[in-house]
């Protein structure tokens, strides 16, 4: 038996991982991220001590067996590590590389309390690519049944829920707007750090498992979800649309030439490959001198996706100071090092004509922080007589999403008072059979935790379609009241093999209860 870890006898500094030198990455759209190679791996996964209490799994937004895949990495069965993660989580390569563990998993390790915590994010990345670069893919045996069911977006709340829903046994189909899947995964995120490749593989999974893409689509405008059920025959649909409807700054000059939001800045530059210009023709203002409202991981990649099309100078516009900052610790300081200029407790209240139309500059006020607000961080409070002009040609604003209005415009769909989609806790909407998870529901959240919606979302849709849940118990009600085929409750709704008493040799027969 082997002994027990304690904090004094595992590896007592967190495995670096190997990064992309700043001068050489910040001029193309390479990963900066290394990520480990085997003797990291095999390093940082013994500095877990296996806790008893497991507040990692706690911590997780789908609740992932973490003791359980770092064991076998720290085994070398690395195929079984992988067979651990996929149980919870179908993309450990994506959330490894773009969860914010540090507030997550990693937030409540254990080792964290006296030592740097484990790198959980990092070790669930290698053994996502490692199952990229092998090929696996865990695809259960599935009984097909008869229900047709929709997903609506191709994002992570959406893929969540479209493999839980094939393995179930249901005819799945995504629908997505743009002409690729991915979501926000392809349209919101460099390659620098997550590359397409890794979506693209994690994707041909799914279709492993009898999952359709249909692109190009966007519900609302080329049919509605009431025609889904009642001219297209789906007998589900989940909504996880997200929330990808920009928030502009609304003050004098929001409307010139050369003020976007970094949504749209991104979605060119990454999905429709304005980067490459003129190879693709997709057109992507440029500037010289770029402003970046906002300091969230959206407004560094902006920035950072500024600074590889040949921007001189890239500045960090934030009304709260760094440590009010919402973006990734990683992120922050992958900016520093690439020599973005972060300005702080700073404020913009216009965005100067040039006379031509055009950017020529921000007015902005100096802030101070005063009492915290809703979310818990101090209000910043403009200074009296700070105001000063701020010299740029290209404003990007990266201060929040909303909800896209389509689904409330072209549906009976209930929706609460900021546009979002009303769902009760089961994550049905307010018609029967649509459900709706992720951003479109909560607003802005993580991969894992719009992930775990889509899981909660295909549970509560395999139950209303009365398909039994085979990793859950299966418990009759009291009342008694169902009745039975062969001894299988009615309500299952499902298929079952059986063997009829015919002669020898008769081949058994699917019988539908």
């Amino acid at each position: 038996m082997a002994k027990k870890k304690t904090i004094r006898t595992i590896p007592q500094q967190r495995t670096r991982m190997r990064e992309v030198n700043a001068l050489e990455r910040s001029k193309n759209f390479e990963e900066v991220a290394c990520g480990y190679r085997l003797e990291d791996a095999l390093t940082e996964s013994d500095r877990c001590l296996m806790c008893d209490d497991e507040p990692c799994v706690r911590g997780c937004p789908v609740g992932i067996d973490i003791p359980g895949f770092i064991k076998k990495i720290n085994d070398k069965d690395y195929r079984g590590a992988y067979d651990v993660l996929t149980d919870t989580n179908l993309l450990p390569a994506i959330c490894g590389r773009v969860c914010p563990q540090e507030t997550q998993c990693e937030e409540v390790c254990t080792v964290g309390e006296s030592l740097e915590p484990v790198a959980i994010g990092r070790l669930e990345r290698f053994v996502g690519d490692i199952a990229i670069k092998e090929g696996w893919v865990n695809i259960p045996y599935i009984e097909k049944n008869e229900f047709k069911v929709a997903i609506i977006g191709s994002g992570p709340s959406g893929m969540a829920c479209a493999a839980d829903m094939a393995k179930a046994g249901c005819d799945v189909t995504v629908f997505e707007a743009f002409h690729q899947a991915g979501g926000v995964l392809k349209y919101g995120i460099p390659d620098f750090r997550l590359p397409n490749t890794v979506i693209d593989a994690e994707i041909e999974n799914l279709r492993k498992f009898g999952v359709k893409f249909q692109c190009n689509t966007l519900v609302g405008r080329l049919f509605t979800i009431q025609q889904m059920i009642d001219e297209m025959g789906f007998h589900s649909i989940f909504v996880g649309v997200g929330a990808g409807y920009p928030t502009m700054l609304g003050v004098p000059g929001d409307s010139l030439n050369g003020v976007l939001s970094a949504n749209e800045m991104l979605t060119r530059c990454n999905l429709m490959r304005a980067r490459e210009f003129p190879g693709f023709d997709t057109p992507q203002p440029l500037g010289n001198r770029v402003a970046v409202v906002g300091a969230g991981n959206t407004a560094m990649d902006a920035m950072r996706v500024s600074l590889r099309l040949g921007a001189e100078k890239v500045y960090c516009i934030y009304r709260r100071s760094k440590k009010e900052a919402p973006a990734r610790a990683e992120e922050l300081h992958h900016a520093e090092e690439e020599g973005i200029e972060f300005h702080w407790l700073t404020n913009p209240v216009a965005v100067l004509d040039d006379g031509k139309g055009g950017v020529r500059g921000l007015r902005c006020v100096k802030m101070e922080l005063g009492e915290p607000d809703d979310s818990g961080r101090r209000r910043p409070v403009p200074v009296a007589g700070s105001e000063f002009d701020f010299e740029c040609d290209l404003v990007i604003y990266a201060i929040g999403t909303n909800a896209n209005p389509i689904m409330g415009q072209t549906t009976k769909l209930k929706m609460n008072k900021w546009g979002y989609i009303s769902a009760d806790d089961s994550l049905e909407t307010s018609i029967p059979g649509v459900f709706a998870g992720g951003d479109i529901v909560t607003g802005a959240a993580t991969v894992i935790e719009a992930m775990g919606a889509g899981r909660k979302a295909a549970a509560s849709m395999k139950k209303y379609l009365g398909i039994r849940d085979s990793s859950l118990p299966y418990v009759v009600e009291s009342n008694g009241a169902a009745s039975k085929i062969f001894g299988i409750d009615k309500r299952e709704r499902n298929f079952t093999r059986v063997r009829l008493s015919e002669p020898a040799g008769a081949s058994s027969q699917k019988v539908n209860t």
